[in-house]
Formats: structure tokens, C-alpha cells, sequence
């Protein structure tokens, strides 16, 4: 049996609030980095003592002992990399020895860093040992090389204020408040649930049966900082959450928000979360199966053993400090109309399920959600959100070689969607784009990355708003179609169209004489010529323009629209 919880305060890494205005007038001459959101969700949780044993970004040393061996350097364990990612231009001018400003998103100074340690990482060999696989379907891994930043800075913090929460303020803890209303209340074990999604009814069976398992209250602590591309966002995820607190006991539950950037990391994520509710003053965690997977690779396979991260934290168990409370999945048996775990269910007994795509697809589609599936408070907050698809913004993104026809399918794409009414239709086409939006910008790879983000946040503005956005630019780098893509999908559809003229063709075109001035090297850096184009492997379709008229190339594209339910062609 596991001893009683010490609840007592955890350390945490501010300094008092006299130390800190005379720091905040000292950071006015000190080097500033503006941390990226996944970075100011690490700083809170470091300075709050979430992250305890961590007193700031890990050192070099630490950094490989974690990524090696799950363990710091002092020998004590820890299997998540948390490190500073910045530019090559800004590690430049930080030498070990200085402190930096680490300033939030509105250039607000929360902490002061003392750098001990700069270097430039493996990034290969951390996507393997840590994520277990170099692979770039898994998200992690594509933050990893496309967007971190290419060099670690590590060293203390000294911590000067929170992050500002604007949202559900009264839900959010830190850890030495979450121990102390276990303290007040007399809670003695405490059971975490910790999640990314809405509460369903399985989810409530789970949790049930765990708290009764482990003999314990239970602390419903979902995941508010940064999930997985495509998950709910957590304003309605919270208040789903909301909507259901009523259908558990309230004396024995209590919910609280974690604003915690999750990797996705599988086995190693669930030993985290376990360190991180140890130090939230928990005894137990409920861990399921394929807790904290992030899905399918590149080969289509599950990136993790459904059960890998039970494992894992089984044999860790001791040194976490808390118990695991392990789940199969949970399945509706329709002979008894209650919900199971499945291994428990006998042979020809009637499973009924719903997966997470199965739901999405019903609410994309204005489907029935059956109650025995799901409450219908929680319904009502997802279709709210997730109104049918015919309903919501999307974006159609073309891409393809200069001459190709972007832009020409694009404009026919514009008029038929207008003539059909119902949204409001924005065009933003390259050339537009880089008159209006981007007329500083060359033709360097860092400033077409830069044009493309720019095209991508206005048209997830849009899709955000219910209008439909219609790009066409080169966009000629896989990852930064990926990034636009990630922008988009969190309010709507995005659509790929790949316009797959070939070069020759789009050099025999050659309408502005580009292609002619690329061969003489009178253009630097042009694509298909000196720059490569990065064929989409996967675009939702792919359309071929010799021989064919734009009126039909259009035509394909509303086509596949409407067999995504985004438009009627009645």
C-alpha cells in the first residue's frame, strides 16, 4: 500500500513580488526572447512546480540523460525533453553566463533564464528515443524539425509572474492550490483523470469504476494548453465538461484545468503526466489504453502498443509516486445497456462503439449522436461548435508550379461558388497577396514560408468566420503546406488541390516570360528551375489541366466539395 500523499506546499520558482518589480526594471537591458505558446506552457508548469525536480530548461547534460535513459542527470526521473528552442540568430548573441527575458506573446516579462548551456541538438536522435520514430506524421516530430527553433538554451529560472488566463479562471489551479483544497477537504487519495476530449458516457463509466477501484475521489483534470492539430478546442471541451459535472457526485469530484503542452509522446507522456499529478498532490492516475498516442505514422500503423504506456509506467510506478489505475477501453453491451470493459465482454455479445472519426463524421454530417453514446448536454456544446458541414468555412488551397493554372481555376472556382450564394467567397491569390499582404518580401525560402503563413492565417480568419477562402500560391515546401493546413483545420476544412502541370507544359505556357528570365539566371531561386517543388503526396485531389478547359478543371473542384458535404449542387 502507497503512503498517504504529502500535501504540503511544493516549491515553486517565483521570487516575491518586491524582488520581481526590481528584475522587471533589471530586464530592460537583458536580451528578450518571446516565447512561442508551447514554450510559455512549459515556463508555468516549471515555475508553479508542475515540472518539479526541473528548476528551469534543461541543460545539455540533463537533456541527454533524458533522451537516452528517461532519467536527469542527478539520476532522477524524468523522460520529456522540456528545452528553450530559439533561432540561430538569437542563440548567436546569448553567450552561457548571460540572462535573458522570456517575455509572453505581448512582450510581458515572466521570467528571468540565467543561461548555462547552449548547443545545437540531434534532432533525429530525439524523434527516435523519445517519440520512437523519426517519422513526421507523428506531430511532436514535426514540431520537432519544422518548427522549433534549431538551438537549446538551458539553464534556472527565476520566475516573475504567471502567464495571464483570461478563460475559466475560476477552474484553473496550481499545483500547491490543488493541494491545498485536498488538505481542506481531508482527500487522502485522489484519483486524476487526465484527457484532451469531451466526456462521454464510457468516459463517466471509466471514471466511476476507477474511483471505486482506487477507493478515492476523483479530480477530472483535462488538458488545456496545446493537443493534438485537430482536437477540440478547449473552450468547448471545458465547457462540455461543465455540462456533465452535475452527473458526478460533487462531494467526491472536482475539476481543474492544466495548462500543459502535450507531446503525444505515448509511453514516456504517461510517466510525465504521472510525475506532473504527483506533484498536483494526487495518489493515483487512471491510464488507458493508448494514452496520449497521437495515431497513425506514415506506414499507417499505430505509432504505439495500445498498451506500451501501462507498461511503462508500471515498471516506473515507484519512482512517479503514484498509483496507475490501468483501463481497457470501455464499449456499450447493448444485451445489458450499460457500458464494459471489453476484455470482460463474453463472446457474441452485442458491442456497440463509436469512434472518435465515426463522431466527427456525424456531426460534419448533422447525424444522430444515440444516447446511449453520449449526454445530450455535451451534444448540444459540440454542435455548436461543429455545426453540419455545409454550414462551416473552409479554405480550398491550390498549389502548383508558376503557370500551372492556379490561378486561372481559382478565379473560375470564386464565380461558380458565388453564383451557387450562401457564404461570403475571398479569393487570395498569390500575386494579390504579395502586392497586398507581403510586397517586402523576396523570394528567399525563409520568405515564401513567411508569405504562406500569411495567406494561411487570413484564410483560417475566414474559415473561422463561415466564408470560404480560395488560395493559389506556389506554396512550394511540404511542411509549410502543413503548418497552413494545421492553421485551418482547427475551425474548418481544408482543402488540397494540387494542379499537376507538368513543367514542360507551365514552361511552354510561360505567359509572363519568368521561366525564360529563370533559364538566362536572370531570376534567383525560381521554382522548378533553381528552387525544387515539393509534390503534395496526399492532396484531397489532384487536377491535370492540359488538354483540359478551366470550366471543367472548376467543375472538379466543386464536385469533390460536394462530396465532402461542403456544398449542395442541388
Amino acid at each position: 500500500m502507497m503512503q498517504q500523499p504529502n500535501l504540503a506546499p511544493i516549491p515553486e520558482l517565483y521570487v516575491n513580488a518586491d524582488s520581481a518589480q526590481k528584475l522587471k526594471v533589471e530586464a530592460g537591458n537583458m536580451p528578450s526572447w518571446d516565447l512561442t505558446a508551447r514554450q510559455i506552457c512549459d515556463l508555468e508548469l516549471l515555475m508553479n512546480g508542475g515540472f518539479h525536480p526541473l528548476k528551469g530548461f534543461l541543460t545539455e547534460a540533463d537533456y541527454d540523460s533524458v533522451v537516452e535513459d528517461l532519467h536527469l542527470a542527478s539520476g532522477a526521473l524524468w523522460p520529456m525533453p522540456i528545452t528553450l528552442d530559439v533561432t540561430q540568430a538569437f542563440a548567436d548573441g546569448v553567450e552561457p553566463g548571460t540572462d535573458i527575458a522570456l517575455r509572453d506573446q505581448e512582450g510581458v516579462i515572466l521570467a528571468i533564464m540565467s543561461v548555462t548551456d547552449r548547443w545545437t541538438p540531434n534532432k533525429q536522435r530525439e524523434a527516435e528515443k523519445v517519440f520512437g520514430a523519426d517519422d513526421l506524421a507523428h506531430p511532436a516530430v514535426n514540431y520537432l524539425h519544422n518548427v522549433a527553433g534549431p538551438v537549446y538554451l538551458g539553464g534556472p529560472i527565476t520566475g516573475l509572474q504567471p502567464p495571464t488566463h483570461y478563460d475559466f479562471r475560476g477552474r484553473r489551479d496550481t499545483p500547491n492550490e490543488l493541494r491545498a483544497y485536498f488538505r481542506k477537504l481531508g482527500w487522502r487519495r485522489i484519483v486524476a483523470f487526465q484527457t484532451r476530449n469531451p466526456l462521454h458516457r464510457a468516459h463517466q463509466e471509466l471514471t466511476f469504476r476507477a474511483a471505486r477501484e482506487a477507493q478515492a475521489n476523483l479530480l477530472i483534470h483535462p488538458v488545456v494548453g496545446m493537443t493534438k492539430p485537430g482536437d477540440v478546442d478547449h473552450f468547448t471541451r471545458v465547457r462540455c465538461y461543465e455540462a456533465v459535472l452535475d452527473k458526478y457526485p460533487q462531494a467526491t469530484t472536482h475539476l481543474s484545468l492544466l495548462n500543459l503542452a502535450m507531446r503525444m509522446a505515448g509511453p514516456r507522456e504517461a510517466v510525465w503526466h504521472g510525475i506532473i499529478r504527483r506533484n498536483h498532490g494526487l495518489t493515483h492516475m487512471i491510464v488507458g489504453r493508448d494514452h496520449a498516442g497521437p495515431g497513425k505514422n506514415s506506414q499507417g500503423q499505430d505509432f504505439y502498443d495500445p498498451y506500451a504506456a501501462q507498461e511503462l509506467f508500471r515498471q516506473h510506478q515507484d519512482e512517479i509516486g503514484i498509483e496507475m489505475v490501468d483501463f481497457k477501453q470501455m464499449v456499450f453491451v447493448q444485451e445489458r445497456a450499460q457500458y464494459e470493459p471489453r476484455d470482460e465482454v463474453e463472446p457474441g455479445a452485442t458491442i456497440l462503439d463509436i469512434s472518435g472519426t465515426e463522431l466527427r463524421r456525424r456531426l460534419r454530417e448533422g447525424l444522430e449522436i444515440p444516447e446511449w453514446f453520449s449526454f445530450p448536454e455535451v451534444v448540444t456544446q459540440l454542435r455548436r461548435t461543429s455545426p453540419p458541414r455545409h454550414k462551416q468555412g473552409f479554405t480550398v488551397f491550390f498549389t502548383g508550379l508558376s503557370g500551372s493554372g492556379k490561378s486561372t481555376i481559382a478565379n473560375a472556382l470564386m464565380v461558380k461558388l458565388m453564383e451557387m450564394g450562401g457564404r461570403p467567397v475571398t479569393l487570395l491569390d498569390g500575386d494579390v497577396v504579395r502586392k497586398h499582404l507581403s510586397s517586402e518580401l523576396g523570394f528567399s525560402k525563409e520568405h515564401r514560408d513567411i508569405n504562406i503563413k500569411r495567406i494561411g492565417y487570413v484564410a483560417s480568419e475566414i474559415t473561422k468566420n463561415g466564408g470560404i477562402a480560395i488560395c493559389a500560391p506556389i506554396a512550394p515546401y511540404t511542411a509549410t503546406r502543413r503548418a497552413v493546413r494545421e492553421m485551418i483545420e482547427q475551425f474548418g476544412a481544408f482543402v488540397e488541390v494540387h494542379v499537376a502541370t507538368t513543367l514542360e507544359e507551365c514552361e511552354r505556357r510561360d505567359r509572363k516570360g519568368l521561366y525564360k528570365l529563370a533559364r538566362e539566371g536572370k531570376i534567383k531561386e525560381f521554382t522548378g528551375i533553381s528552387d525544387p517543388y515539393e509534390e503534395p503526396q496526399t492532396p484531397e485531389l489532384r487536377v491535370q489541366t492540359e488538354g483540359v478547359d478551366v470550366d471543367y478543371a472548376a467543375q472538379q473542384v466543386l464536385l469533390k466539395l460536394e462530396q465532402m458535404g461542403l456544398i449542395g449542387l442541388s
